[in-house]
Formats: structure tokens, sequence, C-alpha cells
């Protein structure tokens, strides 16, 4: 496995490439914005594709790299179900799996620091955000933040994976790069606690000062999606209510690029076919299924995903490639369901 941990030394964060091989898919967790120039050259020079970019939380003190990674490499934006954040491709629930080729991570809802923080966890080791760190844990007094919740997110899910767990927390301002489940339940002044009131007075009591860029960064960290009025704009794009319209008609494709555990979740739209996003490039290339489907049958091609932000890339990629029929859904199977569209399971 490549795995790398990188820092920002302006917010203290921490970042992790991890790919397997092969045909090079990687992810990384909790990218900053001014690094995003960084982690593309080391992309480059690993001779990976980035497939996902994924937020622990939505940070209070950085800008998320979210968006402009998804601007440079089209890959595929993810965040817990409860986020803020506008749009991002994928949103995970709890004991869901975090996947690329080779690789796959348990999302573990642990809520606590904010509302929407996840770990995600490994066999060998667990990205646990700010939701525990190195001899500390993570502030619990802004962003919906709940000390109660985090003791329960702490001592019945993260504490219970294997003492040899290592722990890659999103921040350390001391210089540790990491540590175990064990030495934190050994060591962790934080955890000493004998009862989870005592652990919310404990929290209660820290009296922290703000985040610098907390005024600046939550803000722009809740809008990373994809402007997908930039597609509509160009005429390739349909609402929920005109792709209902659609429905049954000979000459038209509807494309679901979601993935398996997406459609198995949250339904499907009738007669769709599945093209997951990652493989969609070598699908619309020549002699490639959905040209070939675009081409010779004169199918118009209606892609969607979940919230719209793959599809429009979809769409954009698709009219690269000649295809001139294609559009999307626009807001995706969400704004489907908003508007009543059937759906099967």
């Amino acid at each position: 496995m490549i795995f790398r941990q990188l820092f920002d030394q302006v917010s203290s964060t921490y970042s992790y490439l991890l790919a397997s091989r092969a045909g090079g898919e990687a992810l990384i967790i909790d990218p900053v914005l001014e690094k995003v120039d960084r982690y593309l050259q080391l992309i480059r020079e690993l001779d990976l594709k980035l497939v996902k970019a994924v937020d622990t939380h939505l940070h209070a003190d950085h800008i998320t790299g979210l968006g402009a990674l998804r601007d440079h490499t089209h890959c595929i934006t993810v965040m817990g179900e409860q986020t803020k954040a506008d749009v991002v491709s994928m949103r995970l629930a709890d004991g869901e799996k975090l996947t690329i080729e080779g690789l796959s991570l348990d999302a573990i809802y642990t809520p606590g620091h904010t509302d929407d923080s996840y770990s995600f966890a490994m066999p060998d080791r667990v990205f646990t955000g700010d939701t525990l760190l190195i001899r500390g844990t993570g502030r619990t007094d802004f962003q919906n933040g709940d000390a109660r919740q985090q003791y329960e997110s702490i001592f019945n899910r993260l504490l219970k994976l294997p003492d040899a767990t290592f722990v890659y927390p999103a921040h350390d301002y001391k210089g540790d790069t990491v540590s175990t489940i064990g030495e934190e339940k050994a060591f962790n002044p934080r955890l000493q606690v004998k009862s989870v009131q005592e652990y919310v007075e404990l929290m209660s009591n820290l009296k922290l000062a703000n985040p610098k860029m907390m005024d600046v960064a939550v803000p722009a960290n809740m809008k990373v999606g994809l402007a997908q009025e930039k597609i509509a704009a160009r005429g390739w794009s349909l609402s929920a209510a005109e792709a209902q319209v659609l429905l049954g008609k000979s000459d038209v494709a509807l494309i679901d690029l979601r993935e398996r555990s997406e459609r198995e979740r949250h339904g499907t739209i009738p007669g769709s076919l599945h093209v997951p996003y990652p493989v969609l490039q070598e699908s619309i290339g020549a002699g490639g299924m959905l040209s070939e489907l675009a081409k010779s049958t004169s199918k118009r091609l209606v892609f969607y995903c979940a919230f719209g932000e793959r599809s429009a890339m979809a769409v954009q990629a698709a009219q690269d490639a000649g295809l001139a029929s294609a559009c999307h859904i626009q807001g995706g199977i969400d704004a489907w369901k908003k508007t009543g569209g059937p759906l099967e399971h």
C-alpha cells in the first residue's frame, strides 16, 4: 500500500494520501486548499489517479482542498451524510464503506467535535479527524459540538478498536505524527475520566479562543459544490420534473453513475443503465458502450448521480468526447425524490 502523511504548518493539519497500486487509484483525506499543488505533484510523481477526496468533517481552521482537487482531477468528493456542505458527490452513512481499487475503509459516525464528524477505519489504522487527537480530543464548543456525544464516539466506538490500531488524526500541534488506540487509552489525559459527566465538565472548562480562520473557513467549506448552473446554461441540464417526462421513451438512455452501495441504499430510476463514474471515460471513448449507444442507436444519454456533481462532470466529459446528446439531471437522485419520481429498489 502507498501511504503518505502530509502536513500543513499554518493550520497544523495532517492530510493522508492512500493507494494500493495496480491501476493506481488513490484517495486523499482532509486536504488543505493551499497544499493542492503539492498533492497534485506527488500524485504525478507516484503515477497515481486521484479518484476520491474526503473530509472527515466541516473544518473551521482551514479551507478544504476538496473543490480544487475535484476541479483539477474530476475526482469524487466525499463527506458524511450529516454535512452542511452544499454539494459533495457522495455522502456516506455510518457503517458504509469508502472504497477505491484495492482499499476499503469503514465509515464510523463519530459526532461531538462537530455534528458531521466521521472517522475512517482500516484493519490496522483509523483516521480520526478531530474526534480523537494524540493525547487530546477535539474541542466541542462550536459547530453543534457536543461533549456528551464525543464521549460516546470515543469510548463506545473508537476505543473499541484493537489496541494496536494506529491513530492518525487530522491535527497535531506538538509534532506527534501517529499514536495507537492502546496508547491513547493509557496516556491521553482527557480519557482518564470516570464518567461521561466528568468528561462533559472537563470539555466545558477548556476556555479556548476560536480558530483564527473560523469566520472564513466555515462559510467557504459550506460552498464547495460544482456550479451546476454552468452546465444548465449550456443546455445540458434537465430538472427532475423534465426528466420524469422522458421515462420509458425508446430514444432515451438513463445512466446511473453512482456506486452499487448508493444504488442499493437509495434506489434507482426505473430502466437505468449502471455505469459507475470511475469507468465513465472508458465507456464514452471510441468503441465504449455509451459511445456506441449514442452514435449507433441515436439514444439521448441522460446521466444522473446522487446530487448532480458527478453527472455534471460526466456531461462535460461526454460533450468533449463528441456525444452531443448528453445531458444530466440537475440535483441528481436527491432532486428526483423531492419531486416524487418513481424508484426501484
